[in-house]
């Protein structure tokens, strides 16, 4: 059997249009990680975990986070591929490693985009509610309700899915003008908050060793880790950047960015909320926040920056997801059809449907939580944590692609091995103790948020059934990309120099 993907020459292989700049690169990766909707809903589950330590622990997140992202970024300059850990991974350690890089980062996505669709419903039901609209016929409309948020979060997943379908630049137009609208707002309520206040400012926020136990520690750290999220959504488009070096600029800029906007998100709401009201409002916590510090209708800016963080957040999640189905689908470790590249936009289009109707599917499975707020405590740590092991390879590939550096020139070392190397094996040890303390904390299985085996029972789901789906690419689609781990454009020099 031949090697090249589908038996194709490589010069006809499946291509994406380069179209994008720095600045698209930007917008879809701030998108991504939606700082709105991490500030809105993440704190208050963070806070849940660490009490008022949220300033600190965010700061601590960003440290292994930032490891993580030099690693992408050195990789990237090396081999910019739309799959990137995926690929990075399968050629530095192993192709079923890099495969299951490839695939928690699908399956994460796919719950992810399941999350933000409930949030995203959430977060219309209140702005309907602000608008004095409770019901509909005999319906009561509620904000907390899984099964109401997720069917009109549904409808909105399917339109900024068939926008994505139609290309990047213009996925990124529409994200940059959502961004600039609820920056100006987070900016604005947080600074006033910041200065307003009732509630006395703390150096003690910012102590993590105040934090009250190991577990709450290592659960929030995942739990920031996940806000930071999504800065890597600027790697899986670098095969449509103008230059590949835009790709790492862009991640970079964007984590940084966050760091500084989740700093303020966490003393803005510290200062306002009490730690029962910020704990206690979950999906509701920005529109709670809008309500303390104005009144209408400025009070609602907060929620309807939420919203379009939301919309712009579903509409990232699905472009990153089939940029790396289709890196895997090129090398026939999945199906063609994620490969399909649209004559029309010059998008993975088949693809990107088909990952919004997984999430749709994800999406209603969810319905077994009825409660909203559980449904993103169970997902988030989950997500977490595969996130983390996903951050953790990556890295490591980066350690054994430049470990030559360590002996050839130690600064460059210190930064292309050493820190990805700390970084990796902090997240490791955070995922792993996490995981420990669910199993502990409970005796049998419920399908509840705060039941143990629950929240550990979706990470072990999401990891053990890559295994089987590598096991099927290698012995049956019989991919050659578990031969050398190399994807299909690894070593393509057009990557690097062809512009469009």
């Amino acid at each position: 059997m031949s090697d090249r993907p589908f038996g194709v020459d490589p010069s006809a292989r499946p291509e994406l249009r380069r179209s994008l700049s720095v600045v698209d690169g930007v917008a879809v990766a701030a998108s991504s990680t939606a700082a709105t909707t991490s500030i809105g809903i993440g704190l208050g589950v963070t806070a849940g975990v660490v009490g008022p330590h949220l300033p600190a622990i965010m700061l601590l997140a960003f440290l292994p986070v930032l490891g993580i992202a030099g690693a992408y970024s050195r990789l990237n300059r090396v081999e910019p591929n739309a799959g990137n850990g995926y690929v990075w991974v399968g050629r530095s350690l192993s192709p079923w490693l890099g495969f299951m890089t490839g695939w928690v980062n699908v399956v994460a996505s796919v719950a992810f985009l399941a999350y933000t669709t409930a949030v995203t419903g959430s977060a219309l039901l209140q702005l309907a509610g602000e608008a004095g609209l409770h019901r509909i016929g005999s319906l009561g409309l509620d904000p907390g309700s899984t099964a109401q948020t997720t069917a009109v979060g549904i409808v909105v997943l399917v339109a900024v899915t068939l926008t994505a379908v139609t290309g990047v630049r213009t996925a990124a137009r529409l994200q940059t003008g959502l961004l600039v609208f609820e920056y100006a707002v987070l900016l604005g309520f947080c600074g006033y908050g910041v200065v307003t206040g009732p509630h006395s400012f703390r150096l003690s926020w910012f102590d993590p060793f105040a934090i009250p136990s190991a577990t709450a520690l290592a659960q929030g750290l995942l739990l920031s880790v996940f806000c930071y999220w999504g800065f890597e959504a600027a790697f899986t488009v670098n095969e449509e950047v103008r230059d590949p070096r835009d790709a790492s600029r862009a991640g970079t800029i964007t984590l940084v960015t966050m760091l500084g906007l989740f700093l303020l998100g966490s003393v803005a709401f510290q200062r306002v909320l009490s730690q029962g009201e910020l704990a206690g409002h979950g999906a509701q916590g920005l529109a709670y926040y809008g309500d303390r510090l104005a009144d209408q209708p400025l009070a609602a800016l907060p929620l309807v920056a939420l919203m379009f963080s939301a919309v712009a957040s579903l509409q990232a999640g699905v472009i990153p997801t089939a940029r790396g189905m289709f890196a895997m689908s090129r090398d026939r470790t999945l199906g063609p059809v994620w490969s399909r590249v649209s004559a029309r936009y010059g998008t993975p289009a088949a693809g990107t449907l088909l990952i919004g109707a997984l999430a749709v599917a994800v999406a209603a499975g969810a319905l077994v939580i009825p409660r909203l707020a559980d449904m993103i405590d169970a997902i988030v740590n989950a997500v977490g944590i595969v996130v983390a092991l996903s951050y953790a390879l990556t890295a490591l590939a980066a350690t054994v692609r430049f470990r030559a550096l360590l002996r050839d020139d130690w600064r460059q070392g210190v930064r292309a091995v050493l820190l990805p190397t700390l970084s990796a094996l902090a997240l490791l040890a955070l995922g792993g103790y996490l995981g420990w303390s669910f199993y502990t904390s409970a005796d049998h299985l419920e399908l509840r948020a705060d039941n143990g085996w629950f929240l550990l029972l979706m990470p072990v789901a999401m990891i053990t059934s890559g295994f089987a789906a590598a096991a099927w690419a290698k012995w049956v689609r019989r991919s050659p990309y578990f031969r050398t781990g190399a994807g299909t454009d690894a070593d393509a020099p057009e990557l690097l120099t062809t512009s469009n």
